[in-house]
């Protein structure tokens, strides 16, 4: 329920920086190390929520597989210990 109300956050936002883009048709001026280009800013707002976002779930990902890769791991030794313990007691 949780992501779903992220999900929907997001949204609203990236459909409001598309509002608020297609309302300012103004052409802004980029820089890069070697080149300049001229964009609309619609497309540079869109442009620039969708990477942050992109990067911003795939740095979730990493860190959500990392801590299930963990959990995973204290279950198994857990559940070993459970059973030496058993064995313990029942010896």
């Amino acid at each position: 329920m949780k992501s779903f109300i992220i999900a929907v956050v997001v949204a609203v936002l990236f459909f409001l920086a598309l509002v608020f883009g297609a309302r300012n048709e103004q052409v802004v001026t980029i820089s890069y190390f070697i080149a300049q280009g001229e964009f609309r800013l619609p497309v540079v707002l869109a442009v620039v929520f969708l990477s942050g976002f992109i990067l911003s779930w795939i740095f979730a990902i990493y860190h959500i597989l990392k801590l299930k890769f963990a959990l995973r791991t204290l279950n198994k030794k857990c559940e070993t210990l459970t059973l030496q313990n058993s064995q313990d007691i029942d010896a």
